[in-house]
């Protein structure tokens, strides 16, 4: 049986750095978004917790002699370790001790309770957060048009995505889950169908052992994809899940809300908040947001087709995907994704901020009879900054579906999403 191909994942590299610096190494994020996968090419033995051969004899063995699963060739990979959340202070002792880098990596796909941790592993064990696959790392994008080098200043060259319209909705539905990669559409589909059902049935009670009406979940779900990419309050949502469950309460609510996140399904967008306003005149609420469009699609039972026909709900579904994205590429540049809004009416779907300081401000736009729109927007927020003495941006960009990337008179890039990589 041949081995399944490897897609390089854009963290690989910073991996292999954290790894040369660090004792140990926690990669995070949702099931299925290949975490085992990239560890195990940086590691030289393995110990998967939840091997159902050995579940049962890992936990006991975690709880009586933790050291003795620390054994192993190093940088020792050990797999789903929240399981056994007494292991963190072991590899934290084990690795003060040692006082040598490249020990451990840990993969975690679940946040577990923090008194479960007596200590915070500062210091001794980094953190990277994995996401599953950008249009660039899955070979949709063809990364004619860097990041790195719009915030470095090197000149912008015109070019052509291959991404069309359709294409775009297929990519929303399949989602950037490495399993998905290569396969047909109904496969795709089936296996992010397959992965929210996981989710709402099983993860989220194994979470801390608390059992939740899977019901319930599925209703939260379908209630936030529904409010995807909006400032849509907690309390809208909550009124909107009573009108199917009267008896849901505020307790349950947030149980939800804080259960999702802890598993990385829920992965909203912060505030950016610049001393330019009054506090009061900036929106301070995340935007609501999926780790992946395709949850939301499998949530509200979408298709490509029918997405083709509800370009409203298409289009917030495409700044899902656009921003996962962003997230990805910024992390490589130590960069970080907000929004903004005010109540004056600027907004801005994203701003990525460099932890230099330094700063672009991007429009999602799925179609190009929003373009100017968005320019508008663009324009009048730099000037805001301007006149409030804030540096200005490195650059302003519209972020597309469309097909040609290029400079407009203005100076705003406009970059098809099929175009774009770190």
């Amino acid at each position: 049986m041949n081995e399944k191909k490897y897609f390089r994942r854009l963290l690989d590299d910073k991996l292999d750095v954290y790894i040369q610096t660090f004792g140990a190494v926690l990669l995070e994020g949702p099931k299925w978004c290949g975490k085992t996968t990239t560890a195990s090419k940086h590691s030289r033995s393995i110990l998967k917790m939840q091997d159902p051969r050995q579940f049962k004899n890992n936990i006991l063995i975690a709880e009586t002699a933790p050291d003795l699963l620390l054994e192993g060739e190093k940088p020792r990979l050990i797999d789903e370790w929240q399981v056994a959340p007494n292991l963190w202070d072991s590899v934290r002792v084990y690795v003060d001790e040692i006082g040598e880098s490249g020990q451990f990596i840990l993969t975690g796909s679940a946040t577990p309770l923090i008194e479960k941790t007596m200590h915070s592993g500062t210091g001794r064990i980094a953190r990277i957060m994995m996401r599953p696959m950008s249009l660039f790392e899955s070979l949709d994008s063809s990364g004619l048009i860097s990041l790195k080098e719009l915030f470095d200043g090197v000149n912008f060259k015109s070019c052509k995505s291959n991404l069309g319209i359709k294409e775009i909705a297929n990519l929303i539905c399949r989602g950037g889950w490495p399993q998905s990669i290569g396969r047909d559409m109904e496969s795709s589909m089936l296996i992010a169908e397959q992965y929210v059902k996981s989710v709402y049935e099983t993860d989220i009670n194994q979470l801390d052992g608390t059992l939740k009406d899977p019901k319930r979940v599925q209703l939260f779900l379908k209630s936030y994809a529904r409010n995807l990419q909006t400032l849509t309050k907690n309390t809208v949502l909550l009124e909107d899940m009573k009108s199917n469950d009267i008896s849901l309460t505020e307790t349950t609510f947030y149980s939800y809300l804080n259960a999702l996140s802890r598993l990385f399904i829920i992965e909203e967008t912060p505030a950016w908040a610049p001393n330019i306003r009054s506090k009061t005149a900036i929106r301070t609420s995340n935007k609501k947001g999926f780790v992946d469009p395709s949850i939301a699609t499998a949530v509200l039972s979408q298709s490509p087709d029918s997405l083709l026909k509800d370009f409203e709900l298409f289009g917030f579904l495409f700044e899902a995907l656009c921003i996962r994205d962003l997230r990805i590429y910024a992390d490589q540049i130590n960069g970080t994704v907000y929004h903004y809004r005010d109540d004056h009416g600027l907004e801005c779907d994203a701003v990525i901020r460099l932890n230099n300081g330094e700063y672009a401000l991007i429009e999602i736009k799925l179609g190009g009879k929003s373009e100017e729109i968005a320019a508008k927007n663009l324009m009048k927020l730099e000037e805001l900054l301007v006149a409030k003495k804030h540096p200005i941006p490195n650059f302003k960009m519209i972020l597309t579906g469309g097909e040609f990337a290029y400079v407009r008179p203005d100076g705003i890039f406009v970059v098809p999403i099929g175009c774009l990589k770190d």
